[in-house]
């Protein structure tokens, strides 16, 4: 073999060696090709399935369970869905109502609970009015008023990759300042007379002075002629208090005059006699179910006598 031979063989050699190593490179980069392709499409499936958002929330309702002359208990209801795979906690709940931008009452609730998975919860928020607070504060705020309010909420919750995120919700309503029913017994009506017992039926002028109507259901109450109770009863009565103005009722009491001393002598001779009145009327309203208390002390009433005229006063 010449010489001349060798380079060839060489060549040859390193020509196979370079091609092997050229196959390797390109083995080489398409594995991490593909290992980087699997890794972002696992990556893009996991955000698919994982992926995190922002909870949705809404006041649902505002309600009163409880209101009287002094003060209303009201509920905000607000419903909170999580869209996450993992529960999220809240963290805080700032709430405010107030009335024409002035501020009526203001809260914190810390640590209000968990979101379940997936899920939604409905959060109660208690709040009370105290009314002799808001009519010292605000002197335009009389009773009888029909009040607008605004009720401000902050939901603050802490969700994954997210991080803390404040959610806030707005709610506007009317709320009443209740103004107890002035009450008068204008006169006495006997059905029967003994002086063991006597029924008679007392005519009662109610006087509401709110600004909305009353639906009367029930009225319990207990009458007193000068010094002396006369007794009392509770009574379902069905009535509507209009808004400003004066209603009529009758209600039957039943008693014994041999009981009564002067008082009821005074009556039949004409003179009048001083009575006091108290109870309590449970009335429909637009804003939910009252309990409000009627009194009148020191009035003065007079006996209805046969052949009375039904409309002199």
């Amino acid at each position: 073999m010449s010489t001349s031979d060798k380079p060839e063989v060489v060549d040859r050699d390193v020509k196979d060696k370079e091609r092997k190593e050229d196959d390797k490179d390109e083995e080489k980069g398409g594995f991490i090709d593909k290992v980087k392709d699997f890794i972002r499409d696992i990556g893009e499936k996991i955000d698919e399935t994982v992926g995190f958002g922002k909870p949705d929330a809404d006041v649902t309702g505002v309600h009163i369970p409880s209101i009287n002359l002094h003060k209303a208990d009201i509920v905000v209801e607000v419903l909170i869905k999580n869209p996450n795979p993992v529960p999220i906690p809240l963290i805080d709940i700032n709430y405010l109502i107030d009335s024409k931008g002035r501020k009526l009452v203001s809260g914190l609730i810390p640590d209000a609970g968990t979101i379940h998975a997936h899920g939604e919860e409905t959060v109660k928020i208690p709040v009370t009015l105290v009314y002799d607070d808001i009519k010292k504060t605000y002197d335009d705020i009389q009773p009888g008023n029909i009040i607008p309010y605004r009720v401000k909420v902050d939901l603050i919750v802490d969700v994954p990759v997210l991080g803390r995120l404040t959610i806030p919700l707005e709610k506007t309503g009317e709320i009443p300042v209740p103004f107890k029913p002035d009450i008068d017994l204008e006169k006495i009506h006997f059905e029967t007379f003994s002086f063991e017992e006597t029924v008679a039926v007392l005519h009662l002028k109610l006087e509401n002075m709110n600004d909305f109507d009353l639906g009367l259901n029930v009225l319990d109450y207990e009458v007193w002629l000068g010094d002396v109770s006369i007794g009392g009863a509770e009574l379902a009565k069905s009535a509507k208090l209009e808004k400003k103005g004066t209603s009529y009722i009758d209600v039957p009491i039943t008693f014994r005059p041999k009981d009564f001393g002067s008082a009821l002598w005074d009556m039949i001779r004409g003179k009048g006699t001083g009575y006091t009145l108290k109870g309590n009327i449970n009335v429909d309203t637009p804003f939910g179910a009252m309990k409000l208390p009627i009194s009148k002390e020191g009035g003065t009433t007079r006996l209805k006598k046969e052949g009375d005229d039904d409309d002199e006063e």
